[in-house]
C-alpha cells in the first residue's frame, strides 16, 4: 500500500456529514467521502462507481489540523442565505430557480428557502489516504490536471492551494512531508483524526464511508 498526501487549505472549506434541508453543518475535519468525491472530480469518476468505492474502503485515512502559528482556530462562520429569491415567474428559465412544492405547483408568495451554512475558517488539513496497488499513476495525473473542478467541501471553497502534495511508500513519510510544509507556513498542529477518532481520546460514530454515490447515495458507519 501507498500514501496519497492531500493538502486541503482555502479560506472556508465545509465537509458535512449528514446535513440536509435548511442547515448545513460542517465537521472541524475533512470527511471520507469529502476526499473520495474530490478523487473522483479529479479523476472525472461520475455516477454510482460503486466497485471504485469497494476497492477504497478499507485504505486507511488520517487528517492533521494546522492552523496560523500565532492565532487562535477561528469560530464556525455561518452564512446566511435565501434561495429561491428575486425570480419572476413569467420567465421561464427564473420559473424554474423558485422551490415548488411537491406537487410541482408554485406555492404562495415567493417560494423562497433559509438555509444556514456552516464553514471552517483559514484552516489547512493534511490528509494522508491509503491507495490501493495500480491506482497510483491514475491518481496523480488526475490530481495534477483535474478533469472536473475540485473543491474542498462545497463548489463555493476553491482550493488556495495546489492539493496533490505527492504520493510516498509509507504514512509517516507523507504525514512528515505534511509537518514540512506546515513549517514553511507558519502553521501548528492543532489535532489529528484516525478514520473518525481524535487523539485527545475523543471518539466519533460517521455514517460516512461511502457505498454509493450518484443520486441514491449509500454510505456505512
Amino acid at each position: 500500500m501507498s500514501t496519497l498526501l492531500l493538502w486541503l487549505e482555502a479560506p472556508l472549506q465545509s465537509w458535512g456529514a449528514d446535513s440536509r434541508f435548511g442547515r448545513r453543518a460542517t465537521l472541524p475535519f475533512p470527511t471520507r467521502s469529502g476526499v473520495l468525491g474530490l478523487l473522483c472530480c479529479a479523476l472525472g469518476r461520475g455516477g454510482e462507481q460503486q466497485e471504485w468505492l469497494a476497492r477504497m474502503r478499507d485504505y486507511p485515512q488520517t487528517v492533521v489540523a494546522y492552523a496560523p502559528e500565532h492565532r487562535e482556530v477561528a469560530p464556525l462562520l455561518r452564512d446566511y442565505q435565501v434561495v429561491g429569491n428575486g425570480y419572476t415567474p413569467d420567465e421561464p428559465w427564473q420559473d424554474l430557480m423558485i422551490p415548488k412544492k411537491s406537487d410541482g405547483k408554485r406555492p404562495v408568495g415567493s417560494g423562497a428557502k433559509i438555509t444556514h451554512r456552516f464553514y471552517i475558517q483559514d484552516m489547512a488539513f493534511a490528509c494522508a489516504l491509503g491507495l490501493p496497488d495500480g491506482e497510483e499513476e491514475t491518481i496523480r495525473a488526475g490530481l495534477s490536471c483535474p478533469v472536473w473542478a475540485i473543491c474542498l467541501g462545497r463548489k463555493n471553497c476553491v482550493p488556495s492551494e495546489p492539493v496533490f502534495r505527492g504520493i510516498f511508500s509509507t504514512e509517516d513519510e507523507a504525514l512528515e512531508q505534511a509537518a514540512r510544509l506546515a513549517a514553511e507556513k507558519i502553521r501548528r498542529e492543532r489535532f489529528r483524526v484516525f478514520d473518525g477518532a481524535r487523539e485527545d481520546g475523543e471518539t466519533m460514530t460517521l455514517n460516512d464511508v461511502p457505498l454509493c454515490f450518484g443520486i441514491h447515495k449509500r454510505y456505512q458507519d
